[in-house]
This record gives C-alpha cells, structure tokens and sequence, in this order.
C-alpha cells in the first residue's frame, strides 16, 4: 500500500486531457493490475490436426452435385511424400466453377503441396476445409527450382472465402531459419551474404470478403499468413506458433488492407504476433494471446523515403508476455505520411520489454543517417495497461522524430512494475506531446503540452 502510495504522491503532471480523440469513446473501467483480461485464450497444448464437422459426403465422382470437391478424388495421395499439388489444382478448379463449394483435405492425412497460387474469382462462396495436415517441400534444397521462393500457397482475386478446419499448417521452416544469410546464423552470430529469399506460408493478394477460422499454423519459413491489398478479413481462433529465435516469422502481416478483425487467436514466434504495414485503416484486434515474440506493431513505415498512412486501428482485451515489444509504432527517418486514430485498451504485460514503444528512428543497420522528415504520428490512445515489464528497457518509450514531433498522445489508467526487482524506471520522452487523463505507474513527467509550433506551420506533415 505504501508502494502504490509513494507514486500517487509523487505524480508530476495530472490534468485532463481537453482535445479529444477524433473517433474514439473512452470507457475507463477498474481492474487489478494483476488480472488479465477475461476471457483470454490459451495456448493449446498440442499442434495436432483435430477433426472437425466434415462436410456432407459425396457420391464418389470428381465431378459431383453436392458441392464438397475432396483432393483424394482427383488423385492426392497424403502420405506426406507424394507430390499431391495437382490434385489440388483440380479440386479448386472445380471448386471454383460450382456456386457454393467445400474444397476438403480429409483428416488422416498429409498432403505435400508446392508452390501455387489458387485464382478467381469464382462462381461463388467457397470453404477450403483443412482437416488433415498441409506442408510444403522440406527446405530449400528441396524446393523446385521454377518455383517462387517468396510464397508458397496464394490466394489471389478472390471473393468470399472461408479457409477453416481443425488441421495443420505446417510451414517446415527449419531449413530455411539455418541459412548462413538469416540473422546470427553466420561464424560468431553475424549475418552472411547469400540467396535468402523465404517463403510466406499463406498469402492473400487482391482479395476481398475473406474469412480464416479455427486453424493451427507452425513453423512458416517466413511470414505466417499476409494479406496484401485486400479488404473485410476475418480472422478468429488462430493457433500460431514459431519458435521465439526464428527469424521474420511474423503471425498475421497486414498491408493496403481495411475492414480488418483478429479475434480470440494466439500466436507465440520470433517475430511481431500481428504487424501491420502501410495503407491499412480500419483494424479491430480482440482477445489476443501474444509471446513469446516481438509484440503487436504498427510498422515499420516509411522505409526508403516512403510515403505511409496507417488510421483507425484498434488493439483491445489482449495479453502481451515475454516479448521484446508491447505494443510499438515503428518508423523511419526520411518517411511521410501519417498514423493516426490508434487506440491500444485493456491489455496485460507480463514480463515484456518496452510495453509501450513509439520509434521513430527504427534503423537495423548501424549506419541509419538523421533525415528531417518523418511519418507523423499522432492521435494515439493508450489506456487499462498493466502488468510487469523487463528492466532491460524503460515501461514506457516515446522517441519521436526531432522535425516532425509526436502530438495528442493520451494516457489513461496505466500501471506497470518491474517484474523483478523494486527498481521503477523512468518512462523515456523525446520530442513527445500528449496528457495524462488519469495518474500513472511509474509516473510520466516527461510529455510535453500543447501542440508544436513545427506541427501548426507545416500542415501538410499529416497529410494521406
């Protein structure tokens, strides 16, 4: 009680908070610093496929009128050695042509597939049903040589799909982790020059109406699932997981992507669980399990003097834990554009690194050179965060660019403790306007009020 006391009596700055977000509605609700959000999902104990409903049985051809298309009938074999990838080509083919279909991959077995991207769009709605077990070649070196090595399984113009089921995706990523060009896997953990191209397991390009349920992903090459220009994503029950060394295996990777939702998933990796890339807006993420990892990001943007406009995001009822990052914006020097309307509510740190993370100057080089513009950020809402962070790294770290400040950053009913130790660290502000709705733990003195003179004269710095 004395602890708790010391920082309510020696909080620096308290006032509200008068201009208010454009679009959100503050709901500030009591909770014990200890108490996740409820209820948040588990990991699951095993990656096995489980079966799910299977569809309704056909009459045995190909060809058939009930609408269920399964990749045995058209010649894949599951034994996860046999090349089954024109089976399935013909299966979605047919699929495709039939208003209402089930493409289905049986549990029981393991179906060996190559690169391919499945095309539309179709006649109408279609469920791709993965009861069973997915994989692609084991590694490079067994990888086709006229296949892409960036992508493995794409779905392209596609509109109304539902990829669901109780199987396995599984990504075989081992191999392509080892290559000498990955990060640390060179002589005395340093990075050597080489082919390093590596595939996304999942890749929805162009498409729209989408809807991804239920299943368990492991171990992608790369990327778990990206979707690339596409719009209304639905994805909810995700299992993902990757080991927390493997590099770039992010969970879900959005880009040119709105009217998105992320429900009761976990992902644990070595990468972002979600990461989420330029001209999205419109993003709800609910009821997320995150870690080990790198956290849920909005970035990295502006990289290469890019323009980047990211807006409306929300992030809400999630648990972050054992993970490098919280919750971050990430950009780079030298970007435009704007990101805005980000909303981050009722989320539990436990033991995470940079719970709360705004960098501006994201660089993964040593040799990044000072650029006078930047993504400006703004409108950004952090509030009900609690739980414990790694003393590595401050709780709280606003580092925004010098000609392009970071302005109306709220804070609202924050409470984060070192998760070992007494030691509180101060909160770390660069360049960072913003107030504090109510107090905070550790208190945050550094924030500074009003909106800069930089921001008023260059009016165009927000523009998108």
């Amino acid at each position: 009680m004395s602890f708790f006391c010391f920082f309510l009596c020696t909080q620096a700055r308290w006032h509200h908070h008068h201009t208010k977000h454009k679009h959100h509605v503050h709901h500030h609700k009591t909770s014990d610093i200890s108490a996740p959000p409820s209820p948040a999902p588990e990991p699951s104990d095993s990656l096995a496929p489980e079966p799910s409903t299977p569809p309704e049985p056909d009459d045995g051809n190909a060809s058939n009128s009930t609408g269920v298309f399964d990749v045995r009938k058209f010649g894949a074999v599951g034994d996860g050695v046999t090349d089954d990838t024109e089976a399935f080509k013909m299966a979605w083919d047919s699929a495709c042509q039939v208003n209402s279909s089930v493409l289905y991959a049986p549990y029981g077995f393991s179906f060996m597939i190559r690169s391919t991207i499945f095309t539309g769009p179709c006649q109408g709605q279609l469920v791709f049903q993965i009861d069973g077990t997915l994989m692609p070649p084991d590694g490079p070196d067994m990888w086709p040589k006229n296949n892409s090595k960036r992508q493995w399984l794409v779905f392209y113009r596609i509109d109304g799909m539902s990829l669901e089921g109780g199987g396995l995706i599984n990504g075989r990523g081992q191999k392509w982790w080892d290559l000498p060009c990955k990060p640390h896997k060179g002589i005395n953990r340093t990075t050597l020059p080489g082919p390093c191209d590596s595939p996304i397991a999942i890749r929805f390009f162009m498409s729209s109406n989408l809807k991804v349920k239920g299943l368990k992903v492991k171990d992608s090459p790369q990327f778990h699932f990206r979707f690339d220009g596409c719009k209304n994503v639905h994805v909810e029950s995700l299992h993902i997981t990757a080991p927390a060394l493997s590099p770039n295996t992010d969970g879900v990777h959005i880009e040119n992507t709105n009217g998105v939702e992320i429900y009761n998933s976990v992902i644990s990796n070595g990468d972002d669980c979600i990461s989420i890339g330029s001209g999205c807006y419109d993003v709800d993420i609910r009821n997320l399990t995150c870690g080990p990892g790198h956290g849920i990001s909005i970035g990295s943007l502006g990289n290469h003097n890019s323009r980047a406009c990211v807006s409306n995001i929300t992030v809400r009822d999630s648990v972050i834990k054992v993970s490098d990052n919280g919750v971050r914006i990430k950009t780079w020097q030298g970007g435009s554009g704007a990101v805005s309307g980000i909303t981050f509510s009722n989320i539990h740190m436990e033991s995470v690194r940079n719970p709360i993370i705004i960098d501006q100057f994201y660089c993964l080089t040593k040799d990044c050179t000072n650029q006078t513009s930047a993504v400006y950020v703004s409108d950004i809402l952090y509030e009900s965060i609690k739980g414990t962070y790694d003393i590595r790294s401050p709780p709280m770290h606003f580092a925004c660019s010098d000609s392009v400040p970071c302005t109306n950053i709220t804070l609202s009913d924050i409470e984060l403790l070192p998760a070992q130790g007494d030691i509180v660290l101060d909160p770390f502000c660069w360049n960072a306007y913003g107030d504090l709705e109510t107090l905070t733990i550790p208190p945050v003195s550094c924030l500074l009020g009003g909106i800069p003179r930089s921001i008023l004269v260059n009016k165009d710095a927000a523009y998108c």
